[in-house]
Formats: structure tokens, C-alpha cells, sequence
């Protein structure tokens, strides 16, 4: 994260004491703290959860505005997958910034929460990297040739099967055809006997590139690594489905939808300057998905 980015940041908040609940494929449970503080009762201040890359670098662009607006954001950073959603179900925060509509819609399902998407904002599209092997070829020659490869995977539901399809748009496996955006290792219908596909929880997958031949990697897991989406050897298509089903999304509680300050954080988060921010700053890592908002 780049420290320049967050001192416009108003303020940061404390995150919740750390805890462990069971939900397949979260990051680590480690809030980062900062100042102290809890959500405010003021209507002019806006508590948004967010995960430290890209989100909280993106909610840093929009604190001035918000400002000239009479709003103060404050931004709770997490590293976890869990936490953000049950503060925001207790109401500990107005809003959060870290996930995309296919794992919140998961979530809901899996825990009962009530939450529902504000805005899109963006799309971060999944790769697969190098590891000890250096090419996608050298790869698929390995494979032919009975030697050993190991891909290292995200091993939470909807991560793993984008790394799936992914795998499966370049020619490595073949999955079941009806399995879509919930595919598992256990939807594979062919693979080469001498393919190992490790899941791994998916802030660690990075960790594992020098240990496994290729890895695929979530786009904001990728930024935080310093590995560039340019670099890859195969991503997904912003053009495609992968994009509808991915983007990442401001979450708010239900029924909240429509108060002034979700509504002013929206507009704020759609702006041109924010597109241009996202634009400018990753390199096709991140991809601005909203109309702007004038």
C-alpha cells in the first residue's frame, strides 16, 4: 500500500477484536489498526471496512470530496474475509469495500446476514503466475511429458472456481460443464495424472510461488505481491462473464440502500476521479465497471 495514498484519508478506525469463524477460504483474521474510535453516530461520518489494496488506496482518493460534501470517512482496514461483513451485519460500520457480488451473495446464503450491494465499482481480474516454471508452454510440455506439476489454487468456494475455469480456459483441465461459477476440485472430469492442484487459503496462494509451478492469484493478493497483471500468463477477460460475476461491490446493510451519506459515498465512488485514479494506478489490475456519475 502506498503510504502517500492513505494520509488523505480522514481518519482510520480500530477494527473489532479478532476472531475465528468458520467460512471456507477467508484471508487471515487480522484487522489493521489505527487510531482509535468506533463507528460514529453522526450522520455526516461514514465508516467504511476495507481491504488495505486496492480498496482502502481507492476510498483514500474520495475523503476530500466527501469532505467538500460535509461527510468525514473513516476507513477500517481489514485483512480478512469474514470480519468486514459481520461488523457491518452488527452495524459497527456503514458500509464495506473488499468483495465481489458472487462471495456476498455466498455469504448471505452460508451465514443469514442481510446484505446487499450499494454500487459496483470495480473488477480485478484472476491470473495465473509463474512460479519455478517460467512459461505457460513449458508447462503443458512438462505435463506431456510425465513430469510433475503443482499449481497452487485460492481454496475458498467462489476463488477456486474462477482459478478453475481459468485453468480450464488454458487448455490444463476440463471440468464439468454444469458446474459454472461453483466449480470444485471434485467438478474436474479430466486432468494429467501428473497434475497436483493445491489449494491454498487465498492471501497465502502468492506465498507459495516458489514452491509450486504456476499459482493463480487473486488481482488484489497479486498487487499487495508486487506481481503485474502483465506479466501473467493467463487472465481473465474483462469483457466476459467473469466481470458480471466478480466485480467488486460497496456493501451495505439492507434497507440502507438509499440514506444520504450511502448515497454520497456511491457518487463519490463513481466518479471520474476515481476511474482515472484506477486507471492510472494498476495497470489493468483493476478495472473501473461503473458509469460515472456527474
Amino acid at each position: 500500500m502506498k503510504k502517500a495514498t492513505l494520509k488523505k484519508l480522514v481518519a482510520l478506525v480500530a477494527a473489532g477484536a479478532l476472531a475465528t469463524l468458520a467460512l471456507a477460504g477467508c484471508a487471515g483474521s487480522n484487522a489493521n489498526t489505527a487510531s482509535s474510535g468506533a463507528q460514529s453516530n453522526d450522520d455526516k461520518t461514514i465508516t467504511v471496512g476495507a481491504s488495505p489494496t486496492p480498496h482502502a488506496e481507492i476510498l483514500a482518493q474520495i475523503a476530500d470530496k466527501l469532505s467538500e460534501e460535509g461527510y468525514t470517512l473513516n476507513v477500517v482496514e481489514y485483512n480478512d474475509y469474514v470480519l468486514p461483513n459481520t461488523a457491518l451485519e452488527a452495524g459497527d460500520i456503514d458500509a464495506n469495500y473488499f468483495q465481489h457480488i458472487t462471495y456476498l451473495n455466498d455469504f448471505n446464503e452460508e451465514n443469514g446476514t442481510h446484505l446487499v450491494s450499494a454500487a459496483d465499482v470495480h473488477y480485478e481480474p484472476i491470473g495465473l503466475y509463474a512460479g519455478k516454471t517460467a512459461d505457460l508452454e513449458t508447462i503443458k510440455t512438462n505435463l506431456g511429458n510425465g513430469e510433475a506439476v503443482t499449481i497452487a489454487v485460492p481454496n475458498d468456494t467462489t476463488n477456486e472456481a474462477r482459478a478453475l475455469l481459468l485453468l480450464q480456459q488454458e487448455g490444463l483441465i476440463e471440468l464439468n460443464p454444469d458446474a459454472g461459477i461453483t466449480a470444485t476440485i471434485l467438478d474436474i472430469t479430466n486432468k494429467p495424472e501428473n497434475l497436483t492442484i493445491q489449494e491454498v487459503e487465498a492471501a497465502q496462494v502468492a506465498r507459495t510461488l516458489p514452491d509450486v509451478d504456476a499459482a493463480v492469484i487473486n488481482g488484489n493478493y497479486a498487487i499487495e505481491a508486487d506481481l503485474a497483471v502483465a506479466d501473467a500468463l493467463a487472465v481473465e477477460s474483462a469483457e466476459g462473464e467473469a466481470a458480471k460475476a466478480y466485480v467488486n461491490v460497496l456493501a451495505v446493510k439492507e434497507g440502507t440502500e438509499n440514506e444520504p451519506k450511502i448515497q454520497a459515498l456511491v457518487k463519490a465512488l463513481q466518479s471520474q476521479e476515481v476511474k482515472d485514479f484506477i486507471d492510472g494506478e494498476y495497470n489493468g489490475a483493476v478495472v473501473a465497471l461503473f458509469e460515472v456519475q456527474e
